[in-house]
């Protein structure tokens, strides 16, 4: 794919390249106009027993990038080694904010698979529903109600959703409010919402339910994939806050009147590399499958298969470095030349896809109190970053390091900017990340 670079200077004077138009690839990503406008990025669960449901609905509260007037919603299974059987699923616009699980009246819909309201997923498989008509606003909330009505071990999810999410007794799915049972923390067997058509009809829509929609419309003129660990996913911000860096760069598109969506596919403890492999016998068997496979291993999934990509964000390599010797064995240890290495794969393979591929250098993290930081953990994290800012192999690079560093010590986040385990980015850091990528880089057009 043929490239055009140009040098920009970021606040910090950082250099970054801009990417030419996205490739043929990109082009057919979008011709049927589907695009997603949000994701979770699915994981299998730890060792032990899993949450059962049983006669249960599961309402899960979604905030959205891009508007359309039909949705389709993606159920997964794709860790679970029996099938799942969903009894109803429906969709409506959330009234409120914060933790409500409430619906706007007159904007819930029926969600159908094939035509069918239960269904069943496969094993080991994802399952794309028939669209639906539903005015959805940019930047809207959804409330996505899933009927379970046999015994369900969970064994799919994304495991830190940063936002609170509803179980209710009964099939309550179409309620415009439930009684919660429990309250969690998880997305469970649900991994996206990709819409098509104008930028939402208003809070209401289009009437009907499950309708084929045909083709025709966009809901955006593609998606921004961010692939990353749990500064991607959102870890310590404000539950049901939406302030992880993608969301909040979702909103300067909207304002920039830029129609891309946003795919954040971030998982908390995510590696580049490695899956998660927990010492045995330590505290980590308890939770490291949370921690997904190896950014690697589930490129295509999480990335390739997002509708109407066309831009990818990578922000990987921190656990890399710091899970070794805490929550991975010593012998899983990186040098800087294996990280670019896997770092090249990336890149490679967005490519082939069609992507404008972007790379974020790796935040600072002195005296974290995770036991990441050594000063050879320093060096590799130096030498990694020196390769994204100045290789130029990426079509561009987001200079995330210098946006929350401290100026008066490089190596640490600025105290502002940290939510107080001097590793991961508070509220206002999630606001420096964001306001820190040059926004015409998504600009239509050459760079």
């Amino acid at each position: 794919m043929s490239t055009r670079r140009e040098v920009l200077a970021l606040a910090s004077g950082a250099a970054l390249t801009a990417a030419a138009l996205p490739g043929p690839a990109a082009a057919a990503g979008i011709a049927d106009g589907w695009v997603a406008t949000w994701a979770a990025a699915p994981t299998t669960v730890p060792p032990g027993d899993p949450l059962i449901l049983n006669g249960q609905t599961v309402r899960q509260v979604v905030h959205t990038s891009v508007g359309g007037d039909r949705l389709r919603i993606r159920l997964t299974n794709e860790f679970g080694a029996t099938p799942l059987r969903i009894g109803e699923v429906r969709v409506a616009i959330r009234a409120g904010d914060g933790a409500s699980t409430d619906a706007v009246p007159g904007t819930d819909r029926r969600v159908t698979f094939g035509g069918r309201e239960a269904v069943t997923v496969p094993a080991g498989a994802p399952l794309v529903s028939d669209p639906v008509r539903l005015g959805l606003p940019p930047g809207a909330d959804l409330v996505i109600s899933v009927f379970l009505p046999e015994r369900t071990p969970v064994t799919t999810l994304a495991a830190f959703a940063f936002q609170d999410n509803a179980i209710a007794a009964g099939n309550v799915t179409g309620a415009a409010r439930i009684t919660p049972t429990s309250t969690i923390g998880q997305y469970l067997f649900l991994s996206g919402v990709s819409v098509q058509g104008g930028e939402g009809a208003g809070v209401g829509g289009r009437s009907g339910e499950g309708e084929g929609a045909g083709v025709g419309g966009r809901g955006g003129d593609g998606a921004v994939v961010t692939l990353g660990d749990s500064i991607t996913n959102g870890a310590n911000t404000v539950t049901s806050a939406n302030h992880r860096w993608p969301d909040l760069l979702a909103a300067r598109f909207r304002s920039a009147r830029i129609r891309l969506g946003v795919a954040n596919v971030g998982i908390s403890g995510n590696r580049l590399l490695h899956d998660p492999n927990p010492p045995a016998g330590s505290g980590a068997e308890a939770f490291a499958a949370y921690f997904g496979h190896s950014g690697l291993r589930r490129f295509d999934r999480d990335v390739v298969a997002q509708p109407g990509a066309t831009h990818l964000v990578v922000l990987l390599g921190v656990n890399d470095l710091g899970h070794p010797g805490t929550v991975a064995p010593p012998g899983e240890v990186v040098t800087a030349d294996d990280l670019i290495a896997g770092h090249r794969q990336l890149i490679a393979r967005a490519r082939l896809a069609g992507l404008r591929v972007y790379g974020a250098t790796i935040l600072p993290f002195k005296d974290d109190t995770l036991g990441f930081y050594t000063v050879e953990n320093e060096r590799k994290r130096a030498a990694l970053n020196a390769w994204i800012r100045s290789s130029g192999e990426y079509d561009a690079v987001i200079d995330f390091d210098a946006a929350v560093r401290d100026p008066a010590d490089p190596l640490r986040l600025a105290a502002r900017y940290d939510s107080g385990d001097h590793l991961h980015p508070n509220d206002a850091g999630m606001a420096a990340m964001a306001a820190a990528v040059p926004i015409r880089l998504f600009r239509p057009g050459p760079g």
